[in-house]
């Protein structure tokens, strides 16, 4: 089997690229950047521009299956013209590959799409499950719902859809730990905001393979990647330290300073999204790291230790 994965090259394609190639599963993937281009039997690149619609047909060869994680980064200043990359990247991408496939003789017969879940309203009692109908009204939200519409045109090409609303990744390479890990190494972590917003995290393997999982077993519809137990943001900081063997003493960093200093970015660390993992677990997928201590101690304790 072979997949064409966009985005293969960040934090969480290169992790689902790895287990994809320890399940024998060969991936094209596209690129950006020519230098990043390789030819090996099981791990074959293409280029591709999707602001200007380029695209290297070839990559379609023997594809199965795409796993779509392309997008620019949303941890920057949201200025005008990030705002409008930011979603362009995400948009322009499913566009150039749709046009793609109905022009272009495949094989391909399913798409699985990341998406977010910012898409959910804020809220610090509200369990959200995949059927929740109601969107955020901020700029992640329409980012994501957007993104999902764009996912959802490929059932006109016959394809089964599949979208994934990825929470909190906790990777030791990088991403959301890293900033994190940064102020509690110096013994001044503390919870922002309130600190009783909830966090929906899942661990990075966790959510590679239920990429795969969904892969494998064909699955179609909206899928929460989180994991089962998901914590308040005091929480969170709180058992970062300890694990790290740091202390947590200073006081909450008020939401006002927050917004003042990140602007409407600060929606992304004082929202809210108590989050359901009870659909992907219904389909026979299994959680490796349930506990957030246990993730955390498996991602830091070679650092930390």
């Amino acid at each position: 089997m072979r997949v064409l994965i966009t985005g293969a090259t960040g934090l969480i394609g290169s992790r689902i690229t790895q287990l994809c190639h320890e399940k024998g599963i060969h991936v094209n993937y596209l690129t950006t950047s020519k230098d990043k281009l390789e030819q090996k039997e099981n791990y074959k690149g293409y280029y591709w521009n999707p602001s200007t619609g380029e695209i290297d047909a070839a990559c379609l060869d023997g594809v199965g299956a795409i796993i779509n994680l392309a997008g620019e980064n949303v941890f920057q200043p949201w200025t005008k013209s990030a705002r409008n990359r930011i979603l362009r990247s995400r948009i322009n991408s499913l566009n150039v590959l749709h046009k793609l496939l109905s022009e272009q003789e495949h094989e391909v017969g399913q798409l699985i799409s990341a998406s977010a879940i910012g898409i959910y309203p804020s809220s610090l009692r509200k369990m959200h499950y995949e059927d929740e109908t109601e969107i955020d009204d901020s700029f992640l939200a329409e980012v994501a719902d957007k993104w999902e519409k764009a996912a959802d045109r490929f059932t006109d090409l016959n394809l089964r859809v599949a979208k994934v609303r990825i929470g909190l990744v906790l990777s030791e390479k990088g991403g959301a730990l890293a900033q994190m890990k940064r102020p509690v190494k110096y013994n001044v972590g503390a919870p922002l905001g309130s600190g009783d917003q909830w966090q929906s995290w899942i661990h990075i393997e966790d959510l590679a393979r239920i990429f795969l999982h969904i892969l494998e077993n064909g699955l179609t519809g909206v899928y929460n990647g989180v994991a089962p137990k998901p914590v308040t943001n005091k929480e969170l900081t709180e058992r970062l330290a300890g694990v790290m063997g740091k202390k947590t003493w200073l006081p909450n960093v008020p939401a006002g300073i927050l917004k003042v200093v990140m602007g409407d970015m600060s929606s992304v660390v004082l929202g809210s999204q108590l989050v359901s993992s009870k659909k992907i677990e219904e389909t026979g997928f299994t959680f490796y790291y349930v506990s957030l201590t246990r993730a955390l101690e498996d991602l830091l304790h070679k650092k930390t230790g």
